[in-house]
């Protein structure tokens, strides 16, 4: 017989959407605004800190950052988010979702300023160092804003509202172009170079504000959402089920939903709750229970972030092999950063935004498992779709034919697995877990991220080493890059079979808290037949 559930959990579950939910998309959204622009930022101001600071004289060509210093400046911030969502993941299941929420905010917004002020000698170590914690500041949001969104929503429109969460990375995207397309053309502007031959040559002193600024200004949204992150209550879930503080859970949500709800001062249903679900995270229990779900949200995060971030950061190398963007000879530096943003911002636009708010309103109607199952199947299609004829793109007539297709792969990441795989490990996995979890999922996908962006900055290359960027050995170049991402995302297809399906269902009814032992023993028995998951695939 399954277990009662707590009076203010199941209060929770039936709750119709009220002001409090859109409140709390928007504090935990702008968190993940301020991730996005962090994160994605750095990749149209990355030539313009090659001209300014590795620039040659007699050079022939425009400076371009050492691989082992480009490396550095992009990756430093994955490594750093990666511990962060382990350790603010583990740490949102001991201390409490609230008490880590505003921590990892402030974290952000000093080295949002911090990496704005890398001066000196040693100006790139220095932004290396910032954004490594900026990026351990961004890897707490992941686990901390949808497991925290996971709980507050009811069931019926759960999904659509860690969507919600999640879809604000689109923003995040779109406001990082529009901030340096604004803050290249001022500067260009009060700051103008004279037309030449060798234009290229001239980058004005002034050139070395535009980058900082760009940084810095991602302090902004952070620090207007920091004060109602430290206002906002502790979880009902996290309360109840692993502080086992029945009464004030019910208080907490009698004030945030506006309804009255009794005060369970007994912990006597705590406890029957409890009993059974009390294991840890390396042991027996947990990995008959949940091992196959968390490879299946950790391998298809991975997969899908190979893809989505080498896309995403060298969208400015594969626009000027295709010719949209000039070649940086024929311009001057502010100019080229210009013509990346511009180039980012119009695919953010057009293909980003639309396909995270697609999975807003559409994931609790056709459900977790389809949209991921679709979107990477899509990608596939659409990157092999690109690098078969790669050649055929290339020439000047066919480029708004390359970026159309290059936007719908954008679309389908995020109308499919970008979003989802957010998503899914918030629901799955048991209340005393549930933050950890999230955390080792969004870790195994900042690793594949690590991969996509180190691995096709040196891939890309062209085969011919004249040919290269100054410091790079010869890639496979963009169209075999291409095919590897087009498999990369078939096998994410796959993978995504071992993820179950959460549509209108309860966080306990997935996490199984509400099963008793014996059904527990049925199901473990029925299962270990085979290899051992409950049906993922929606009936």
């Amino acid at each position: 017989m399954a277990k009662e559930q707590l009076h203010v959990l199941s209060a929770l579950d039936a709750a119709k959407t009220q002001w409090y939910h859109f409140t709390a998309i928007l504090i935990a959204g702008m968190g993940f605004f301020t991730d996005a622009y962090d994160l994605f930022c750095i990749s149209l101001v990355t030539k313009l800190l090659g001209r300014i600071y590795y620039t040659e004289k007699g050079a022939l060509k425009p400076g371009t950052l050492p691989p082992q210093i480009s490396a550095a400046v992009i990756g430093t911030a994955f490594v750093g988010t990666l511990t962060g969502q382990l350790f603010f993941g583990w740490l949102g299941d001991k201390l409490g979702r609230k008490r880590v929420y505003g921590m990892v905010l402030m974290l952000m917004i000093l080295c949002c300023i911090g990496s704005g002020l890398s001066f000196g000698d040693h100006t790139m170590l220095t932004l290396c160092i910032f954004r490594f914690w900026l990026g351990f500041g961004i890897g707490g949001d992941y686990p901390l804003s949808a497991t925290i969104m996971s709980e507050y929503a009811n069931k019926k429109t759960r999904g659509a509202f860690i969507a919600a969460v999640f879809a604000m990375q689109g923003f995040g995207i779109l406001t990082a172009g529009t901030v340096t397309i604004v803050v290249s053309s001022v500067f260009n502007s009060l700051f103008p170079v004279l037309e030449a031959d060798d234009v290229w040559r001239f980058t004005v002193p002034e050139a070395d504000y535009v980058w900082r600024i760009i940084l810095m200004f991602g302090a902004v949204p952070a620090g207007l959402t920091y004060y109602w992150r430290t206002k906002m209550p502790e979880t009902a879930r996290y309360t109840a089920l692993v502080a086992k503080d029945t009464k004030q859970a019910a208080s907490d949500m009698s004030k945030v939903l506006e309804m009255e709800m009794d005060i369970e001062v007994g912990q006597q249903k705590v406890e029957e709750i409890s009993e059974g679900n009390d294991f840890g995270l390396f042991t027996k229990e947990f990995l008959v229970r949940h091992g196959l779900h968390l490879l299946g949200t950790t391998s298809t995060w991975f997969l899908l972030d190979i893809a989505f971030y080498s896309q995403n950061l060298f969208q400015k190398d594969i626009f000027s092999a295709v010719g949209w963007i000039p070649p940086a000879k024929t311009m001057n530096a502010l100019q080229e950063v210009y013509m990346i943003a511009r180039a980012q911002t119009l695919i953010a636009l057009c293909s980003t935004v639309p396909g995270y708010w697609f999975t807003v309103f559409l994931i609790d109607r056709i459900g977790r498992f389809r949209i991921q199952l679709m979107g990477f199947l899509m990608m596939t299609i659409f990157m092999f779709a690109l690098a078969i004829p790669y050649d055929h793109w290339t020439h000047k007539d066919n480029h708004i034919g390359f970026v159309i297709l290059y936007s719908l792969t954008f679309f389908f990441a995020n109308f499919g697995p970008n979003a989802t795989t957010f998503i899914v490990p918030a629901e799955i996995f048991p209340a005393r877990l549930r933050s950890t979890c999230h955390g080792i999922s969004a870790a195994a996908g900042k690793t594949g991220a690590i991969i996509g962006a180190f691995g096709f900055l040196y891939a890309a290359q062209p085969m011919d080493p004249s040919k290269t960027d100054a410091g790079y050995p010869a890639g496979i170049g963009v169209k075999n890059s291409l095919i590897v991402l087009g498999c990369i995302n078939a096998l994410g297809a796959l993978f995504t079979f071992l993820v179950p399906e959460a549509k209108g269902k309860s966080l306990e009814e997935m996490s199984r808290e509400k099963e008793d032992e014996d059904e527990i023993e049925i199901e473990e028995t029925r299962t270990s037949g085979g290899v051992g998951n409950t049906k993922t695939v929606p009936v």
